[in-house]
């Protein structure tokens, strides 16, 4: 069936009627509808609305989509503004690849994709666990909103909006941070000559207030004491259990702990060396293991050893235990997160060993805080070893003691005189 013509050859309209019940050839056949507009229907069926059109002298068809998701009236839309191009002097097909061309590069520097970008360029700097915190404060708070937006394109007062949802959630600790990340992202735009400047620079003042907390940790001795034997009490699995045991021992950052995997441990040289792509610092670490650390990994070594991580998840052995396990566990044991968490552990060695009076370099070391060259802190990951290794084996020492509630003079106990 095609379209038909009055007794002046003129071509008459196609109807609805027409174009819903054309059937199948076995070519190619085309119904035409007026002013170049044709609907074609293929040996399978499908029915394709195109446009002939004549432009600088040569003929050329344009496609204007698939019926039925593209009707009869859309399709005659479409249509009339090619043709109002061509009037124009411009070729509607040409026009068309421009202008993919122009969506193509706006999503290329759209803020989203400049922040994957920017997030990819930091990999030799930071840890796999800081590198998937950010993307995922990025994912829930910037990108619904910012997203899709040309980097170049977005104000501050676009970029104020998006924190403030942030800050009518309660989360202002977060939105500043939001804020930070926000502003990085722009800067590297700029810098890649794909913006003009960072909007986030005309929002000082604009948030809240928010003081930068410290983790929280206990640190009085007495309530390290009833800390330990709360551990010691966990009626969890045995793996969460090994990790609250190992956690002050070892005093480690909770993603270093969780992400640990056997091959980095010689238990009988009693040493654990982490590789510098798990750390903060990027530089590799060594973690001396007392006798109470060691008898807790022998311990474990017989349920996950033949596993790659110490501390398997629980969904799959080939990712490790969720971040929240330790802080998880703490909960269940009755510690708020305004009393401890995983990464107070940190702080309760810092306090108690600065105080029993050991070599501040030493303690600092151990705690991989400090040297932010990453070349020089590649070369003295072993600085103070032998004064840290006694170090270890003394704050275990000191730990048992508090938890079996004996009495221990913090101020000098385990160091020589």
């Amino acid at each position: 069936m095609g379209a038909s013509q009055n007794p002046m050859g003129a071509t008459v309209p196609l109807t609805e009627i027409q174009v819903r019940t054309a059937k199948p050839q076995e070519k190619a056949k085309r119904l035409f509808d007026g002013g170049g507009l044709y609907l074609e229907v293929s040996p399978a069926g499908g029915r394709w609305w195109r446009l002939k059109y004549r432009f600088e002298g040569k003929e050329k068809r344009l496609s204007l989509g698939v019926y039925p998701e593209v009707s009869l009236k859309d399709a005659r839309s479409r249509r009339d503004e090619a043709r109002k191009l061509i009037a124009a002097g411009i070729d509607p097909s040409a026009d068309r690849q421009a202008d993919r061309a122009r969506k193509a590069e706006a999503g290329a520097n759209s803020f989203e994709a400049l922040a994957r970008e920017w997030i990819e360029r930091q990999a030799t700097k930071w840890t796999q666990d800081y590198r998937d915190t950010i993307l995922r404060r990025l994912e829930r708070n910037v990108f619904p909103w910012l997203g899709v937006r040309p980097v170049a394109d977005i104000k501050a007062p676009e970029v104020l909006a998006t924190l403030r949802r942030i800050e009518a959630r309660g989360a202002v600790e977060t939105a500043h941070r939001a804020n930070q990340v926000c502003s990085a992202v722009f800067r590297y735009a700029v810098a890649t000559g794909r913006a003009e400047s960072d909007p986030t620079t005309s929002l000082k003042g604009a948030l809240p207030p928010w003081r930068k907390e410290h983790h929280a940790s206990i640190t009085e001795p007495k309530a390290v004491g009833e800390l330990l034997r709360a551990i010691y009490g966990y009626q969890g699995t045995f793996t969460t259990a090994c990790a609250l045991k190992l956690a002050p021992l070892l005093f480690v950052r909770p993603g270093e702990l969780r992400r640990a995997e056997w091959a980095e441990f010689d238990l009988d040289g009693a040493e654990w060396r982490i590789p510098a792509e798990k750390m903060k610092m990027r530089a590799p670490h060594i973690v001396p293991l007392s006798a109470q650390a060691v008898a807790i990994l022998r311990e474990l070594q017989r349920l996950t050893g033949k596993a790659r991580y110490l501390f398997p998840g629980e969904r799959s052995r080939h990712r490790p235990m969720s971040e929240n396990t330790v802080n998880a566990a703490l909960r269940r044991l009755g510690y708020s997160s305004e009393q401890m968490t995983g990464h107070g552990f940190r702080s309760m060695a810092s306090t108690l060993l600065n105080e029993q009076g050991w070599h501040r370099d030493a303690i600092e070391r151990q705690l991989a805080h400090g040297e932010r060259n990453s070349v020089r802190a590649a070369y003295n990951y072993a600085e103070h070893l032998p004064e840290r290794r006694k170090m270890m084996q003394s704050w275990a020492d000191y730990l048992d003691a508090l938890r079996e509630d004996r009495k221990v003079l913090a101020g000098n106990f385990g160091r020589a005189a």
